[in-house]
């Protein structure tokens, strides 16, 4: 299985998927850490991938997403966006309203 065939297939087969530095128990940078905190905030549940444990991992998430950075938050194999665009939706309330409309189930 190539990089972007597991990538596709953790997107696919998890509703919400966090590809980040660290572990959401222990993340290693800032931006990964405010990702973590907002999702337990909200109380919904995701499969965390660690990019630091694999280089391939880590340059395949960016070349699978066209996107430079990382964290990044998938909702039901689609691509939501990197620590700002999470942080801003979350905010504005837009992030618990894309988990309702695509059928994730949050505790809050």
């Amino acid at each position: 299985m190539s990089i972007q065939e597991f990538i596709a297939n953790e997107v696919k087969s998890n509703d919400v998927v966090l590809f980040m530095k660290g572990t959401p128990q222990f993340p290693q940078c800032g931006f990964s850490g405010q990702v973590v905190q907002i999702l337990d905030h909200i109380g919904v549940g995701y499969k965390g991938l660690n990019v630091l444990e694999s280089a391939e991992l880590r340059n395949g998430i960016k070349e699978y997403s066209n996107w430079p950075t990382i964290p990044q938050l998938y909702v039901k194999g689609e691509f939501v966006g990197g620590c700002d665009i999470v942080r801003e939706m979350f905010q504005a309330g837009e992030l618990q309203q894309l988990f309702t409309e695509k059928g994730v189930v949050v505790a809050a």
